[in-house]
């Protein structure tokens, strides 16, 4: 299984030979701004996709900077109603 950021991690279902995509993120709420990876789920293409999907209320970022770098965290779980904008970070 690879970890780089940006590349497409190896995670067979068991009737699908899909892979998951891991994503560098960038995403500003009203009081924090955070910028870590997030995982694409098999079977979604895009970030949107995941985001508008009804039934998820929360999204989780793993290798996570907080403020520009002021906090670093191993993981965070964030509402996705409290989100105000989210962006891909390149590089």
């Amino acid at each position: 299984m690879s970890t780089d950021r940006g590349k497409r991690l190896e995670t067979p279902r068991r009737d699908e030979g899909t892979t998951a995509k891991k994503v560098r993120v960038r995403v500003r709420t009203a009081t924090s701004i955070y910028v870590g990876d997030f995982l694409i789920p098999p079977m979604r293409n895009r970030l949107s996709d995941v985001l508008n999907e009804e039934d998820r209320v929360f999204i989780n970022l793993t290798d996570v900077t907080m403020n520009d770098g002021a906090e670093k965290v191993a993981f965070v779980t964030l509402n996705k109603h409290m989100i105000e904008s989210m962006a891909l970070v390149e590089g």
